[in-house]
């Protein structure tokens, strides 16, 4: 609310314009009981992105269908989202058996100011009684009895309560019952949606924005990805997509399948679970993809979408459940995840999107924390996308922003941003983990909830970086062979290939291994592969190529994979550390604060800031592409050597000097600088927070030299 008055939404950009490197606002938005769709709102949204303008500023702004939930039911109140609820209770010999089945009330960062996902209505959908037994359900049991047997005593958004007559055929036998809650929120395949989504972004059009934000898309929150299985997303929408999809197969019946298991009909759940979290991945993504070309067609070909598809930002069981794992779909033009993504992750999205960087939305109680996350970020090829503190609810709201432009966490921050300068090349990983997707998701499988993080944790421990990329992303032809034969993904070659747990893979996973064989790239898998995506029998070990190793285990493919890159000589860079970001799982590897790695265009690249946020000092003879360029900086140094040791590229903090071939740099004082040259040969340089003329070193080396500020801490907030 703070920021809906001038005097609110001036404060905020003016600190930013004077204490700040900042050039794009990603602003979002939680209000009391206001919505993004409201007239009002928009007109004040307007006067705040034209003050923005004033200083300097370009505003993504969200505008998420979740944020006009109030609208959206009232133009549409029979398209919200269903949460299909199954329960179960022991029937008896005689008399009545009474099953209550209440909602789940649903909140996340999108409703923390508002209405969450109340529950508005509850309906009793169907009741199966059934026999179980050792291997589960039997099947030849199963009976529908919603008509037969049951008595809805209440069906309210508090309640839905269902009696079932018994008699002497019941003993011995369990029924499941099925109740649809509806929630205050538009159904994931709701047939208006893409166009209420369209609508309220065509009412900022008039707006000069910079893009479009949608942050954590998909269905509604679910921590832990509901472990019984007893909860389902649902819709009639939905299931008519399912019936599509699976040849008219009735997803109410086969919720109670997927949940349960049936004697027999193992290979039946497991297609089916594949199917439904195949199909939320696709619809999931087809939004964001809508959303995305509808923030270029209303904004222009260069509209930013930001930010992240990353809900908990770890590839597991809640974003199983929430958006299909969409991750590496959710159509972007910069690689954007959230707080403890994988950096495995983080380094396969800037591949598939072609953005070189990867921005992560990183929030925390405490500055001390986004210092050691900046370089750290850095260290892994990436950037911050600063979030205000949080949660800290015992100081200001403005104090949050204030205190991360104090001290010198921005001036860590502008020598960062050096590198971006000297290459728009994304960071080297020479390894590809490309885990079986299908498999990951499904619960009835034999490696649920493992996406190969154990194997990508030890290869960056090692200090050969790897990158993390779903099975579908070869289906979907974003990762391929090139005409040399090597496996790449986007600019990225790699020099090994693991392929995680296959399981449920389709044919055209092994195509696209064969095609490789021929080529450069080592070939490892672990886990075996003896069932297509639809369950059926397949000797998918065999349909692979015989140079492809399979490996015992984790441990035995990460030893190979070395082995291989060893062989090619291939140097290691900086290990990552072993210790896990807060709230990270697994011991995710993450980088330390000081790091040496290189990016696909061959820049060598230095990062340090250990001790001091600002940067700390870098002494270093570096090895690029076999000649040596010593450098004597502050927080960051980057070289990039051209044909002959030619002199390509150059960005340091705090340049001391620096000696390469016939290139020498001494100066008197020190000067953050980067020099590159463009498409014709020529140089050109930027001097950073440097006031005074030229330093005659770096004139001798290139005439034209633009000047960046740096702009001042700002004072501490009282």
């Amino acid at each position: 609310e703070d920021c809906l008055e001038r005097e609110g939404y001036t404060y905020y950009v003016d600190l930013f314009a004077e204490h700040s490197p900042y050039s794009l606002l990603t602003t979002s938005f939680r209000l009391n009981q206001r919505e993004v769709a409201e007239p009002e709102i928009h007109d004040r949204i307007k006067e705040a992105v034209a003050y923005a303008h004033e200083r300097g500023f370009q505003v993504a702004l969200d505008v998420d269908v979740r944020l006009a939930r109030a609208a959206f039911r009232e133009a549409y109140p029979d398209e919200l989202q269903e949460m299909l609820r199954l329960r179960t209770a022991e029937l008896v010999a005689s008399g009545e058996v009474e099953v209550a089945i209440g909602p789940e009330e649903l909140r996340d960062h999108m409703t923390g100011n508002t209405i969450p996902y109340v529950p508005v209505a509850g309906r009793f959908v169907r009741a199966y009684s059934y026999v179980v037994g050792a291997e589960g359900i039997e099947p030849e049991s199963v009976q529908e009895i919603t008509a037969e047997r049951c008595t809805v005593k209440a069906a309210t958004e508090k309640e839905v309560r269902v009696a079932i007559a018994c008699d002497a055929t019941c003993e011995g036998r369990t029924v499941c019952v099925m109740a649809a809650f509806t929630h205050l929120t538009p159904a994931v395949y709701a047939p208006h949606l893409l166009e209420f989504q369209r609508a309220i972004a065509a009412q900022y059009a008039d707006v000069p924005l910079a893009g479009l934000m949608k942050d954590e898309w998909g269905f509604p929150p679910c921590h832990g990805g509901c472990p019984a299985k007893n909860d389902f997303w649902f819709s009639p929408w939905r299931a008519e997509a399912y019936a599509e999809a699976t040849g008219g197969r009735d997803l109410v019946r086969d919720c109670l399948l997927m949940h349960a298991g049936e004697r027999g009909r193992t290979r039946e759940r497991q297609a089916a679970i594949n199917r439904l979290l195949e199909m939320s991945r696709v619809r999931n993504a087809a939004i964001e993809d809508d959303f995305y070309r509808v923030a270029k067609e209303l904004f222009g070909p260069d509209a930013y979408v930001t930010t992240h598809a990353t809900w908990v930002p770890y590839p597991g069981v809640s974003e199983f459940k929430k958006n299909g794992l969409d991750w590496w779909a959710a159509t972007r033009d910069l690689a954007q995840t959230d707080e403890v993504a994988p950096y495995c992750a983080r380094t396969a999205l800037a591949k598939k999107w072609g953005s070189g960087v990867w921005y992560n939305q990183y929030y925390a109680p405490e500055v001390a924390a986004y210092e050691r996350e900046l370089w750290a970020h850095a260290a892994g090829g990436g950037r911050i996308n600063y979030h205000p503190l949080y949660p800290k609810p015992d100081i200001p709201r403005r104090n949050r922003v204030a205190l991360l432009l104090t001290g010198g966490l921005m001036r860590g921050e502008c020598r960062v941003r050096l590198l971006s300068l000297v290459s728009q090349s994304a960071i080297d990983c020479p390894v590809a983990v490309v885990f079986g997707q299908a498999c990951a998701m499904n619960w009835a499988g034999p490696a649920y909830d493992d996406v190969g993080l154990a194997v990508t944790d030890a290869l960056w421990r090692a200090g050969y970086y790897a990158d993390l990329i779903p099975s579908t992303e070869l289906t979907d032809k974003a990762f391929q062979p090139d005409v040399d034969g090597r496996v790449r993904y986007g600019a990225q070659p790699y020099a090994a290939v693991v392929l995680y747990h296959p399981e449920f893979e389709r044919p055209g996973t092994a195509d696209v291994f064969r095609a490789a064989a021929a080529g450069g790239t080592a070939l490892f898998r672990v886990g075996d592969w003896t069932m297509d995506f639809d369950a059926n029998p397949l000797d998918g070990n065999a349909a692979l190529p015989e140079g492809m190793v399979a490996c015992e285990n984790t441990k035995d493919c990460v030893a190979r994979v070395i082995a291989a890159l060893e062989a090619r000589g291939i140097r290691p860079c900086t290990p990552a550390t072993s210790a896990t970001p807060a709230g990270g799982r697994m011991g995710t590897a993450a980088p330390g604060r000081k790091g040496q790695y290189r990016l696909l265009d061959g820049t060598e690249v230095v990062v340090a800031g250990e001790n001091d946020v600002a940067g700390d000092p870098i002494v270093a003879t570096l090895d690029v592409n076999g000649r040596e360029a010593a450098v004597d900086a502050i927080g960051v140094a980057a070289v990039r050597l051209g044909e002959g040791g030619r002199l390509d590229a150059l960005a340091a903090g705090g340049l001391k000097s620096f000696r390469t071939g016939d290139v020498h740099i001494e100066l008197d004082e020190r000067v953050d600088i980067a020099l590159w040259r463009d498409g014709a040969g020529a140089l050109h340089g930027v001097l950073q927070g440097w006031d005074g003329p030229v330093p005659a070193p770096l004139a001798a080396l290139c005439a034209d030299w633009t000047r960046l500020p740096m702009p001042p801490p700002a004072p501490m907030p009282e």
